[in-house]
């Protein structure tokens, strides 16, 4: 059985030496001569105006991660609508289970919706 899965030992070594050498490769090979100008911050090519530390509105973040969430929420949906188009076995019994995952799956996501809704995250201010 440990010779099944050393396939998985080897690929997990590999996945975790690779980005680490190409990291140190490139740590080593950078060159290191910092100068003011380096050090300045950039801004479209145009001299800053102002604090260039400015601090954002967390609301801004929040809107945004709870539309990631919803946007996966339709990647993970239709894929599962186009495999479950016909939820009748071939008897002509209904298969409830694709029917009750998807069930979970959408009420742990409204769940989040309205804890996002009663803290107030959907409203723009």
């Amino acid at each position: 059985m440990l010779a099944d899965w050393s396939f998985v030992g080897v690929f997990l070594v590999v996945a975790l030496i690779f980005p680490v050498l190409g990291l140190l490769t490139a740590w080593l090979l950078r060159p290191k001569r910092p100068g003011p100008i380096k050090k300045s911050t950039y801004e479209c090519g145009l001299e800053t105006v102002g604090e260039t530390w400015i601090q954002f509105k967390v609301q801004y973040y929040i809107y945004a991660l709870i539309f990631v969430i919803f946007d996966i929420e339709i990647a993970f949906l239709l894929p599962w609508a186009v495999a479950h188009t016909g939820l009748a076995t071939a008897g002509g019994a209904l298969n409830w289970l694709p029917l009750v995952e998807v069930t979970v799956f959408v009420a742990i996501l409204l769940c989040g919706l309205f804890y996002a809704w009663r803290k107030g995250a959907l409203e723009w201010i």
